[in-house]
């Protein structure tokens, strides 16, 4: 059964992917993971598909697909609203006879693959704009889950710091068992315009910088700590203070200034990488691009 997972930026969908696979008698098969945005038109087909040797220029060899990979699994195909009609219809058919024909195969390969699928845009309103096909639009979404943003998620907020906690600690071989009462306080109240994803590199900076076994207010970023008294300034006010703005999220006023230290911090934590800051934050690149000109960021 297809499952189609929407929400915003970094509201934490590969992680309901994950717990869905976990969960399903495919748990001791593959998980496969493909982003739909991360590799080029022309190399999309080959890379879900597979190819034989000989197929093109530079096919050297055969090439298992994605959809190979994940046999008897989960395929968890990443921002499928952004795939092009050609692939559009090549996985129509696929979801529809669940066979596949590699690139330069004439022979059809017949799998067992559950596809979970995610997207941070509007797909029902993409079938009407004809940019999306309507029939794989109703074969994904089988089952249909949509994710709030994570300032509309209070209770999850404690479940994923924990885990997070526990994948860092692990990984970076420390012995965190915890976070304070006024820590987890501070990341309560804060907006989270990056969703789970801004919360994810929140947790493990504060890993990376504990020094003991409890995360504490000390080990949080500056844009989380001074949230508060941020929030306690603009609270009650006019809206016209020239110094405030909305944040990445269309949540509370924030101070420019604050603003400035989250935007460097993410484009700090992608490495430069516009594409991956502005889907980081919930903005497009040319909001981005405009808000760094604007703090002389460029």
């Amino acid at each position: 059964t297809s499952v189609l997972i929407t929400g915003e930026s970094g509201t934490g969908k590969e992680l309901v992917a994950e717990a869905l696979h976990a969960e399903s008698p495919r748990r001791d098969m593959p998980l496969v993971k493909f982003d739909c945005t991360s590799i080029p038109e022309n190399l999309m087909e080959s890379e879900l598909f597979g190819h034989k040797k000989g197929a093109f220029t530079g096919a050297d060899r055969n090439r298992e697909g994605r959809i190979l990979q994940a046999d008897g699994g989960t395929l968890f195909l990443d921002e499928i609203g952004d795939i092009s009609p050609l692939m559009q219809l090549r996985l129509l058919r696929f979801l529809q006879e669940r066979t596949f024909y590699p690139v330069g195969e004439d022979r059809p390969v017949t799998v067992d693959v559950r596809v979970v699928a995610a997207t941070n845009a509007d797909l029902k309103q993409k079938v009407q704009r004809g940019e999306f096909r309507e029939d794989l639009y109703y074969r994904l979404r089988v089952i249909d889950i949509t994710l709030p943003p994570l300032r509309n998620r209070e209770g999850d907020l404690p479940i994923l710091v924990d885990l997070f906690l526990a994948r860092f600690s692990k990984r970076l071989n420390k012995n965190i068992t915890g976070i304070s009462d006024q820590a987890l306080q501070l990341l309560a109240d804060y907006s989270w315009p990056g969703n789970v994803r801004e919360l994810e590199h929140v947790v493990e900076r504060a890993c990376v910088l504990c020094t003991d076994d409890t995360i504490t207010t000390g080990n949080l970023p500056e844009e989380v700590r001074s949230w508060n008294r941020v929030a306690a300034t603009t609270s009650g006010g006019n809206g016209e203070d020239p110094s405030l703005v909305k944040d990445f999220g269309g949540g509370a006023p924030v101070s420019r200034e604050s603003e400035k230290e989250h935007l460097l911090n993410i484009i700090a934590q992608t490495d430069g990488n516009k594409a991956k800051a502005a889907r980081l934050l919930g903005i497009d690149r040319s909001t981005l691009y405009r808000k760094m000109k604007a703090y002389g960021l460029e």
